[in-house]
């Protein structure tokens, strides 16, 4: 157990920081997708079908590619569009994304895909009935969607959205090819250092079970307090 020690002995303190670093990340992945997933859910049930068309192919194309591709994507296809921007701007120089916004970004875009679709499920299995009392009281789309569908919707989703917590929790160890230093990555480095693979690997899979562990048991008291009353 020394090779978990804290101080400059063990391996205990990187270990204790990557893991803040994977949950930072997963909360800021989960906050991003949160947003993609309410621009994208009115655009899949839109009637409009160019709208229509636009939500169906970011929840195909970026559920459909592997989500190592889309972080490849991101992290060397966004670092050449910024410097495209700069470039008209007059600056030639070298610009470097930061790791963290890159892995939170593509992360996010693919939590958010997987999101549209629960969202979508959980707003079409609301009674009609509520859409058409809305309807007859006066009340506006804009207040009927947040005071009316939207807590109803988050209710229902729950469940499901706890899948792609997880989902999004385990696709954290992807990001550790843009150098950023989590649970995966400081594993991988402390595996080359002390020649102990399957220690550390070891060691990585239990602090992500004990991550999913601790995030069940928030979600389900979630779960039960949204389910209050029903």
């Amino acid at each position: 157990m020394e090779l978990l020690s804290f101080g400059d002995t063990g391996w205990g303190d990187e270990l204790f920081f990557a893991t803040l670093m994977t949950i930072a990340v997963s909360i800021a992945a989960m906050a991003i997708g949160f947003v993609f997933a309410l621009i994208f859910t009115p655009l899949k049930l839109s009637k409009n079908k160019t709208l229509n068309v636009i939500g169906n192919c970011y929840t195909t194309i970026i559920r459909g590619v592997p989500e190592l591709l889309v972080i490849y994507l991101l992290f060397f296809g966004g670092t050449g569009a910024v410097m495209y921007v700069a470039s008209i701007f007059g600056y030639d120089g070298y610009i470097e994304i930061n790791a963290f916004i890159t892995g939170a970004l593509a992360i996010g875009i693919i939590s958010g895909a997987y999101s549209t679709e629960v969202f979508r499920g959980a707003i079409l299995s609301i009674d009609k009935g509520q859409f058409e009392a809305s309807q007859v009281l006066g009340i506006k789309k804009s207040i009927q969607f947040y005071k009316v569908i939207l807590p109803q919707m988050l209710r229902l989703s729950i469940p499901n959205l706890s899948n792609v917590w997880q989902i999004t929790l385990k696709d954290t160890s992807l990001i550790s090819v843009t150098g950023l230093v989590e649970i995966m990555r400081q594993s991988y480095i402390a595996a080359g250092s002390t020649r102990d693979p399957l220690f550390f690997y070891s060691v990585a899979a239990v602090l992500y079970l004990v991550l999913t562990f601790l995030s069940m048991k928030i979600i389900n008291k979630l779960e039960a307090r949204f389910n209050k009353g029903y």
